[in-house]
C-alpha cells in the first residue's frame, strides 16, 4: 500500500451522525416504484444533509468496511494540490453549449450505470456513442422518440454489437424520462434546470421527485440511507461542461457529495482509505457479485461518500480553501478508469 498512494496520485488526485433519520419520501424500496408516482401531490423533499448524515451512520455502523481514519490522514498529507481534471478529459461528449447537450446530458445519466457485465463496455462507450448518435440526428433524443425505443434501436444507436447489460432496464429508463419530459418539461431537460434556480440541490430533488429511476436509497440496518448518484452526476455534469456559467451555474455546487459507483470503492481501497473484511475482499477479488441492498453493497457506497467527505475537510483546511467533493469525485474516478489493475465491486444496479 506504501508505493499505491503517490502511484494513483501521479495518474491523476461526519458529520454528527443523528439518533434518528427522518424519512423524505413515501417509497421505501427504489425498485418498486411507480413510474407515475412523480405527480403533483406527491411530497419529495431531499437534502444533501439527508446523503451525508445517514451514509456517516452506515460508516459508524458498518460491519464490512471500515473507513480508515490514518489511512485519510496519509493520502491528505501526500496532496500539495488537488489536480485539475476537465469534465470533457477524452473529448468523448457532445457539446454545442445550448438545450441538446442538456438533453444529451440528462439522457447520457439516465443510461450512466452498470457497465462491467460485458467487459468490453465502459463509460466511453455510451457518451461517445450518445454524442454521435446525436451528430447523426438532432431529433435522436426527442421526448417522443424517448419513449419509444427498443432495445435494438438502443443499440443500433450507440453501434454496441450485442445486448447491453441490464438493456430492459435501460430501456425503460430512456421511455420513463421521455414520458415526463413530455408531461411535466414540455420534452425538454433544459426546462427541467431552468425550474431549479441555480441550485444544484433543488435539481437533484426535482429529478428524483419527477423521475422514479434515479431515486437512489436503500434500507440498511432498518435506516434508509441516501445515495442519488445518477441525481448528482446530472449536475455536476452541468456544472462540469458548461464550466460553471448558463445550464451550469449552481449556487450551492458545493452541496453535492461524490457520486458513490464502483470505482471510487476501488480506489479508496487502493489508496488505503476504506479497508475490507476479509469475506468481502475475497469476494471482490475473485470477480464475485455482491447483491443490491446488501449489507456490503450499501457500506461500499456510503463509506466511500462518508471518507471524501472527511478527506475533504482535511485537504480544505490543509489547502486554505474550498475543495468541493465533486471535484475530488472527478479526480478519483479519473485515476480509477486509468489503472487498468484496479478490482471493483460488482453489482447488478440500476443506480450506478
Amino acid at each position: 500500500m506504501e508505493n499505491a498512494i503517490p502511484l494513483l496520485l501521479r495518474q491523476l488526485p461526519l458529520p454528527h451522525a443523528p439518533t434518528t433519520i427522518t424519512i423524505k419520501t413515501r417509497e421505501t424500496s427504489n425498485q418498486q416504484t411507480s413510474p407515475h408516482c412523480a405527480s403533483s401531490h406527491l411530497r419529495f423533499q431531499l437534502s444533501m444533509e439527508d446523503v451525508r448524515a445517514t451514509t456517516a451512520w452506515v460508516a459508524t455502523h458498518s460491519s464490512h468496511v471500515l473507513v480508515d481514519s490514518a489511512g485519510i490522514e496519509k493520502v491528505v498529507n501526500t496532496i500539495d494540490d488537488i489536480p485539475k481534471v476537465d469534465w470533457d478529459f477524452e473529448g468523448i461528449h457532445y457539446f454545442d453549449n445550448g438545450p441538446l447537450t442538456v438533453q444529451y446530458l440528462f439522457v447520457l445519466d439516465s443510461l450512466n450505470f452498470c457497465f462491467w457485465p460485458d467487459k468490453d463496455l465502459n463509460y466511453d462507450d455510451l457518451a461517445s456513442g450518445l454524442k454521435a448518435a446525436l451528430q447523426n440526428d438532432k431529433s435522436a433524443f426527442d421526448a417522443d422518440r424517448l419513449q419509444k425505443y427498443t432495445g435494438t434501436q438502443l443499440r443500433e444507436l450507440l453501434k454496441w454489437p450485442r445486448p447491453l447489460p441490464l438493456e430492459d432496464e435501460r430501456v425503460r429508463l430512456l421511455h420513463e424520462v421521455g414520458i415526463e419530459l413530455e408531461r411535466s418539461f414540455d420534452g425538454k431537460a433544459c426546462n427541467l434546470v431552468d425550474r431549479c434556480g441555480k441550485s444544484a440541490l433543488n435539481l437533484v430533488a426535482l429529478v428524483a421527485r419527477h423521475f422514479p429511476g434515479f431515486r437512489d436509497h436503500s434500507v440498511y440496518k432498518g435506516r434508509q440511507v441516501f445515495l442519488y448518484k445518477r441525481a448528482q452526476i446530472f449536475a455536476a455534469d452541468l456544472w462540469g461542461a458548461f464550466r460553471g456559467q448558463g445550464y451550469g451555474e449552481f449556487k450551492d455546487i458545493s452541496s453535492l457529495t461524490i457520486m458513490a459507483d464502483y470505482i471510487v470503492p476501488a480506489v479508496l481501497r487502493q489508496l488505503g482509505v476504506l479497508k475490507y473484511s476479509p469475506a468481502l475482499a475475497s469476494t471482490i477479488d475473485s470477480s464475485g457479485e455482491i447483491g443490491p441492498g446488501t449489507e456490503e453493497e450499501v457500506e461500499l457506497r456510503a463509506c466511500s461518500v462518508h471518507a471524501v467527505e472527511k478527506m475533504r475537510e482535511l485537504i480544505s483546511k490543509k489547502l486554505g480553501r474550498q475543495v468541493l467533493s465533486v471535484e475530488l469525485d472527478l479526480w478519483l474516478w479519473a485515476s480509477g478508469v486509468q489503472c487498468a489493475t484496479l478490482q471493483h465491486h460488482r453489482t447488478l444496479s440500476i443506480y450506478y
